[in-house]
């Protein structure tokens, strides 16, 4: 849970759901960072500890050392230069703050991993085309996840960019993992 001094930015933070939960569970302020200002209008509060910075990750404008914790969720995979990204975030994160990552990942399971594949390039893109007339669309979604680093890769791009302690949990036999690094 964050502290009451703590600040958070959420980085591809669309419409800010993340940073709604951080100062609803007693963070003091979150700025929210998006590419895109469409995303940012569609989900403006009236809420002073919420800011909206339009904004690209691997540039941010923000000065060095101002954030507590920084997130991002299923943003990463999007980012044309990660590790450029990775160094930008380390930068403006605290010394001893904390970076986590949720982004898809590598299935590690299987059996898992067939039926997920199965429902990955026959499914998803057929309701792509049923429910937003875009098949296109989510096929690039599929193939994006499946270009994605897996979670050791990504682990080593975190250490790269100086982040520390740096782990990763998977969730759903790694159809998506939680990566999280400390800046010491």
């Amino acid at each position: 849970a964050p502290q009451p001094n703590q600040s958070l930015l959420d980085i591809a933070g669309g419409t800010g759901d993340i940073a709604k939960l951080f100062v609803n569970s007693g963070g003091m302020s979150a700025d929210i960072l998006d590419i895109n200002y469409s995303m940012l209008i569609n989900g403006r509060l009236n809420d002073n500890r919420i800011r909206y910075i339009v904004g690209n990750c691997e540039q941010l404008p923000i000065k060095n050392n101002v954030y507590d914790r920084i997130t991002i969720a299923f943003g990463l995979r999007n980012i044309t230069d990660r590790q450029l990204a990775l160094n930008e975030i380390y930068r403006v994160l605290k010394p001893g703050g904390r970076f986590i990552c949720l982004e898809f990942s590598k299935v590690n399971n299987h059996i898992v991993k067939k039926f997920y594949d199965l429902w990955s390039f026959k499914v998803i893109p057929k309701l792509g085309k049923f429910v937003a007339n875009n098949e296109d669309a989510y096929k690039y979604l599929i193939e994006s996840i499946r270009m994605f680093p897996d979670q050791d890769k990504l682990s080593s791009m975190f250490v790269k960019s100086k982040f520390e302690r740096v782990k990763y949990k998977n969730l759903s036999d790694g159809i998506v993992a939680l990566h999280s690094g400390w800046k010491i």
